[in-house]
């Protein structure tokens, strides 16, 4: 598959069309799950970890171990933009995605599924997942700049 398909196939537009960006969001918020918010969400960075990533690794590791990684991953680079951008260590994006993956994973496992649930809800708890995941990376990196320094801004 194209990153043109797959990015038609997540947003049901082409990534050239008007509406491409508000189908992202309305099809990623209203997912059934977070499990599923995440492949409508940016699919084209999702497109290139999906094939370089995730399924390289889906080969020799289990599923679940490669979407943490994956994740992690996605994380690392966002870490690497703000450390450059800063000029300090970061590692913040790096929790944030892990713990997002696990709740990924804790969404599969459960069969998470609000898809008779009106738009509003299912975004209302997506975000609300973020928004949790967020709190607590900040939480864990607040502790983490107490043990290690080099974190400090």
């Amino acid at each position: 598959m194209t990153l043109q398909e797959y990015v038609k196939k997540r947003n049901g537009v082409s990534m050239s069309s008007s509406n491409s960006l508000r189908n992202n969001l309305y099809r990623s918020l209203g997912a059934k799950n977070f499990a599923l918010f995440w492949n409508y969400w940016n699919p084209i960075f999702g497109y290139y970890l999906g094939i370089k990533i995730y399924k390289p690794l889906k080969k020799v590791v289990p599923a679940s171990i490669s979407l943490v990684a994956t994740f992690v991953f996605c994380g690392m680079i966002h870490d690497l933009v703000t450390t450059i951008v800063r000029g300090k260590l970061s590692i913040f994006f790096s929790i944030w995605f892990l713990i997002m993956a696990l709740f990924v994973l804790i969404s599969k496992f459960v069969r998470q599924d609000f898809s008779t649930k009106k738009w509003i809800f299912r975004a209302t708890s997506n975000i609300l997942i973020l928004c949790f995941s967020f709190f607590t990376t900040d939480y864990i990196y607040q502790l983490l700049k107490i043990k290690f320094p080099i974190l400090e801004e």
